[in-house]
């Protein structure tokens, strides 16, 4: 935190000191032009022009020393100790030549893996399921992984190289590293929103290297999920009598949507949804908590910078790639178990899609887990019941054997 508030304040002195800079420019250059140069002008100026150079040199250092210094804090038990066998760190890897990061987090490295599939494309929650899901912790070793696009990774691909199969192919080698590190044949996965849509993908490429899967706000087909999402809110502000979203709504018009723009067209009335869900009673612990995530120790200055990036850009880029999958017609036989995490206000990703897929599924074992007092993120609003589920799911249903 005292970084950002440094980096903000040199940010400040500097634009200060630029616009210093081309007013005293200004100056002296009418004053040449009238041949009355002023010595204490010319002095002032190089002044602020030095200032101005030291500031920017200052804010550089910083954002590079905050990149080196991101961690992610070490483990501790009741007792304020570090398990012995604990795992905490922070590790950039190349994948299939793209250099991305990861999180792992564990009381016991012995422990089986359960890697974290982020919602976007291009979101970043290596610091959220920190702060959210800590009792995971002692079960398993918790990775995380800032997918290409998004957060620590954002420079790993070009944004218009990006595609699905870049998320599939950087997918399954970073579970080949997961397998041959920890020196186990199979891990788990829990995919979030976009993260749950990955995981199938993965475990259908490659089903031989998961012991199963579970999906939370779980999406089915993209395509009729924003069709649905947008009468949703169009429904939510006639009622409400929200003229302005209405308006703007009408404007965008109905979705899919395609081009450079589909982010801030679709956040319209995603945005809408979710501040709906924020206010419902019924949800406990409403929300993701951004300010805290984004000033974790996880991410340097630059990682929080490309955080907002990526959720805009990537975003924006990538899903209207997903607008032709349909999980109900494309992943019908999955070769491990699945099990759907559902919140029971879950307005962003409708679940009356997620009961038609699970219908229509062919699985070694499947089904639907529903969380009372949740929305879209039941692993936030209730993750002591998502935590004990997980375990209820992956290790006392022997989903190892």
């Amino acid at each position: 935190m005292i970084q950002t508030i440094a980096f903000f304040i040199l940010i400040i002195l500097s634009v200060i000191a630029f616009v210093g800079v081309v007013i005293l420019s200004a100056y002296r250059a009418i004053a040449h032009i009238r041949k009355k140069t002023n010595p204490k002008q010319i002095i002032r100026l190089k002044k602020t022009a030095i200032f101005l150079a030291v500031a920017v040199i200052l804010n550089i250092g910083l954002v590079t020393l905050s990149q080196f210094t991101a961690s992610t804090p070490r483990i501790v038990n009741e007792n304020g100790n570090t398990p012995a066998n604990s795992i905490a760190e922070l590790t950039e890897l190349e994948l299939n030549g793209r250099k991305q990061w990861i999180s792992l987090r564990g009381w016991d490295k012995s422990k089986p893996v359960l890697l974290f599939l982020a919602g976007g494309p291009g979101g970043t929650q290596m610091a959220a399921v920190r702060h959210e899901l800590v009792e995971l912790e002692k079960h398993f070793v918790v990775v995380n992984w800032d997918q290409p696009g998004s957060g620590k990774s954002y420079y790993a691909e070009k944004t218009q190289n990006i595609t699905v199969d870049t998320y599939v192919q950087d997918g399954h080698a970073l579970t080949e590293y997961l397998k041959e590190r920890f020196s186990q044949e199979k891990i788990y996965l829990v995919g979030e929103s976009w993260g749950s849509a990955l995981g199938i993908f993965l475990v259908d490429k490659s089903p031989q290297s998961y012991h199963a899967i579970i999906g939370t706000g779980q999406m089915i087909d993209f395509a009729e999920t924003e069709r649905m999402d947008y009468a949703k809110a169009m429904e939510i502000a006639k009622n409400n009598g929200d003229t302005a979203l209405i308006e703007q709504l009408t404007a965008n018009g109905e979705p899919p949507y395609y081009g450079k723009d589909v982010t801030w067209r679709s956040a319209a009335y995603i945005n809408y949804l979710s501040a709906y869900m924020a206010s419902n009673p019924g949800i406990q612990n409403p929300g993701y908590n951004t300010f805290r995530d984004i000033g974790s120790s996880e991410y340097g200055l630059l990682d929080k910078i490309n955080y907002a990036r990526g959720v805009i850009n990537t975003f924006g880029h990538v899903y209207q790639q997903l607008y032709d999958i349909d999980m109900r017609t494309d992943y019908t036989k999955l070769n491990v178990p699945v099990y759907f995490f559902l919140g029971r206000y879950d307005i962003n990703a409708p679940t009356v899609l997620v009961e038609e897929y699970e219908r229509v599924l062919n699985a070694p074992d499947k089904g639907i887990v529903w969380f009372e007092h949740s929305g879209h993120s039941p692993w936030i609003n209730e993750r002591a019941k998502f935590a004990k589920e997980v375990l209820s799911c992956f290790l006392e249903n022997k989903t190892q054997e």
